[in-house]
C-alpha cells in the first residue's frame, strides 16, 4: 500500500507545466527521486533526479559487467578463473588502497 501512495504522490499534469510551474516540479526533486509526467491521464514521462539517473546507470552498468563475466566464464575454462583477492594479490593492491582511492571516471 505504501508503494501505491509513493506513485500516487509522484503523479503530476503536463497541464502544470503549461502553467508555468516548472520551477516548482524541478523543486520537488530535491525529496522526490522521480515524478511521473501525465498527459490526458496517462503516463508520458518519468523526471529523475540526477541522484537517482545516476543509481539507475550505475546498476545498469554493474548489470552489464556481469552478463559480459558470465558470458566470458561460459567460454572458458573455470580453471583460467581468477579470485578477487587473488588479482588484487596479483597486482599488489591492498583492501586499504582500494578504500582510500578517489573515483576516477574513465572516458
Amino acid at each position: 500500500m505504501a508503494i501505491t501512495a509513493d506513485v500516487l504522490n509522484s503523479l503530476i499534469s503536463i497541464t502544470q507545466f503549461n502553467k508555468g510551474q516548472a520551477s516548482k516540479i524541478f523543486d520537488r526533486l530535491r525529496t522526490e527521486r522521480q515524478l511521473i509526467v501525465l498527459k490526458n491521464n496517462t503516463p508520458s514521462a518519468v523526471i529523475l533526479s540526477p541522484e537517482e539517473y545516476e543509481r539507475l546507470a550505475e546498476i545498469e552498468e554493474d548489470y552489464q559487467l556481469l552478463l559480459l563475466a558470465q558470458e566470458r566464464i561460459s567460454r572458458g575454462s573455470l580453471d583460467r578463473v581468477v579470485s578477487f583477492h587473488e588479482a588484487m594479490a596479483n597486482v599488489g593492491i591492498s583492501e586499504t588502497d582500494l578504500n582510500e582511492a578517489e573515483d576516477v571516471e574513465i572516458e
